[in-house]
């Protein structure tokens, strides 16, 4: 079976109008998205914090940023080594099923977290998390089954939004809500609230996936062909056959997998969807723990609330950037533009960390110039954002029919994994090695950065430009 790369899996010839967003389905689809990184990012606060109180690190805060690193990239190891097996059930078995296993998994995961005292436990936490949850994957796959492309990427402009939403909502609460026997304790009095000061936190997101596991099973339509049911069909959603322009029936089987992984037109956007997520995922590891880090070491020293309430802010104002700017950007100047000039944000906030660097050096303490440029770097990062929506199209309209959807989103979240696997662990690293040893004066993990963000510019300009109706 070949490939044919010059054309694309969603082109129409026709003039078409846009189709309404099927609004129940697609909601509960994000809110199946929102509860990932409730769960996975409630740590982030706390995590530094937590090494050190454990006595991980032997009493030496400069190693806090390795620990940290390898226990905040754990899940998307072992979701890398799994997420293409899951995508592939799904294309088997149905969307829904492995998305309630995610949930599922998330739950338990949070649990044995906020019980964990020992630094092998707190990984185990981290790998039933991530062996279980390929909810992002399934989740583009039941997106381009339920849209077509005139409004597909209206709705993968939505899947950001979910996801930093729900990325910087946990930050607050998993700052907010460490030690409650201190801050409340005529509520949380005895010696388990002692022993365990962060079960708080993690028993909320871990009753939020728990909730949100109720709420698919009852509600979620399947929205594989295959699985649908036949009768009564749900009135919203558009039937993937019946769609003009949709998911293509060129071939009755999958493409098999060596196939794709030679396919130019299917490989340049997963490979650009992978070095986007590992810059991303590296800056989101090294933001916490430089606002974290001691002013001594070049750090802000923020305590773990103030970096939940600066997480929250950055979530509630790109959700809304993104739903405000997104589509109207995409349908004026096209996906292709779109990522090139969105991609090229990430420089500003490299720079936001060695001017903030700089500042703290000279001053010692945090003035409103760091805090200016705090809000620069943040209102960066929601430019930023804007590739995700649009690099979803590019790796979902690549491929060459819909019974390789799946897999197609499995490879690209595979690589993506493992991207997000290296990312913090690589970067929290280079962090605390460049701070140890004063390498570039610290900043060795921010020419790194550069030097991936180059990349990525380039592979932007590679990518190319989509027709739409």
């Amino acid at each position: 079976m070949t490939v044919d790369e010059s054309s694309s899996l969603l082109e129409s010839s026709q003039t078409k109008t846009k189709t309404p967003l099927p609004k129940t389905q697609l909601g509960l689809v994000l809110f199946v998205l929102f509860t990932g990184p409730m769960s996975a990012h409630c740590i982030f606060p706390f995590i530094n914090q937590l090494i050190r109180e454990l006595g991980i690190t032997g009493g030496d805060d400069r190693k806090i940023g390795y620990y940290a690193g390898v226990i905040e990239s754990l899940f998307y190891v072992t979701q890398a080594l799994t997420i293409l097996h899951w995508s592939r059930l799904s294309d088997h078995i149905g969307r829904k099923p492995v998305l309630l296993v995610g949930l599922m998994g998330l739950s338990v995961s949070n649990l044995c977290f906020g019980l964990s005292r020992t630094f092998w436990t707190l990984v185990t936490s981290r790998c039933i998390a991530g062996a279980l949850n390929g909810n992002v994957g399934v989740v583009k796959s039941l997106i381009g089954e339920v849209t077509d492309d005139t409004n597909m990427a209206q709705a993968f402009a939505l899947i950001p939004v979910a996801f930093t939403v729900g990325a910087s909502v946990a930050p607050l609460y998993g700052g907010g809500l460490t030690k409650p026997h201190d801050q409340w304790p005529e509520l949380f009095t005895g010696l388990f609230w002692m022993q365990y000061p962060y079960f708080l936190p993690c028993v909320v997101s871990a009753l939020f996936a728990a909730f949100t596991f109720c709420v698919t099973a009852l509600f979620l339509e399947e929205s594989l062909p295959s699985k649908q049911r036949r009768k009564n069909p749900q009135p919203d959603v558009p039937s993937i056959d019946a769609q003009a322009g949709t998911l293509g029936d060129r071939d009755a089987s999958p493409v098999p997998i060596c196939t794709l992984l030679k396919t130019y037109a299917v490989m340049l956007p997963i490979a650009s969807y992978g070095i986007l997520a590992l810059v991303d995922i590296g800056l989101f590891a090294l933001v916490p723990l430089f606002y974290a880090t001691p002013v001594e070491l070049g750090g802000l020293g923020f305590s773990p609330f103030t970096i939940g309430v600066c997480m929250m802010a950055f979530g509630i104002s790109n959700g809304l950037f993104q739903l405000l700017f997104v589509t109207q950007a995409v349908d004026r100047f096209g996906e292709k533009r779109v990522f090139c000039f969105a991609v090229l944000a990430f420089f500003p906030i490299i720079a936001a960390f060695l001017t903030m660097s700089w500042i703290i050096q000279a001053q010692k303490e945090v003035g409103p110039a760091i805090w200016a440029l705090i809000f620069v770097q943040l209102l960066s990062w929601a430019v930023v954002e804007m590739c995700y929506a649009v690099v979803f199209v590019f790796v979902t309209r690549a491929s060459p029919n819909k019974h390789s959807l799946g897999t197609v989103n499995g490879l690209s979240q595979t690589t993506t994994s493992i991207a997000r696997a290296v990312g913090p662990a690589t970067f929290t690293s280079l962090f605390a090695f460049s701070k140890e040893y004063n390498l570039l004066g610290g900043n060795l993990v921010y020419i790194v950065l550069l030097i991936l963000l180059c990349l990525l510019v380039f592979l932007s300009r590679c990518l190319p430009e989509l027709q739409n109706p």
